[in-house]
């Protein structure tokens, strides 16, 4: 069940509940939050650092599925009214990019949590851009 009332579209919020600051900002959405799964949201701008030649790259895309991680764990902690901790890829696997959107295309990221406990986290990431699966991994975090 989505635990949000609403998409969360203010960037500045979405901002304050990742620990990555500008310009390694890679989401800016929050379209959905449960126990076990999140979906974020980013649009790709000029000025994106993982932008080269009007394209976001493949390390983009895999930072992206990372942020969003970060943005589930960053808004359960908000929840508690507590501070979310640094948290770092602990493993990548399974990595496949289809395609690399362009500047101005909307990512859609869904990351579905499989494992949770004692700070680690294990998921399964899928983005999408114009309605397409362009990228998908499986991940590991950990937190600091």
């Amino acid at each position: 069940m989505n635990l949000l009332k609403a998409p969360i579209t203010n960037k500045d919020f979405v901002h304050k509940l990742i620990p990555q600051k500008e310009p390694f900002v890679m989401v800016d959405k929050l379209f959905y939050f449960s126990e076990n799964k999140v979906v974020s949201g980013f649009s790709i701008s000029a000025d994106t650092i993982f932008s080269f030649q009007s394209v976001f790259t493949t390390s983009g895309l895999i930072e992206n599925m990372a942020q969003t991680v970060a943005l589930f764990t960053g808004y359960q902690y908000y929840l508690k009214n507590e501070e979310a901790p640094t948290g770092y890829i602990g493993a990548i696997k399974k990595v496949e990019i289809i395609e690399l959107p362009k500047i101005g295309d909307e990512l859609v990221t869904t990351v579905n949590i499989l494992h949770e406990i004692m700070g680690f986290t294990l998921v399964n990431s899928q983005v999408e851009c114009n309605g397409k699966i362009i990228a998908s991994s499986e991940m590991k975090t950990v937190l600091a």
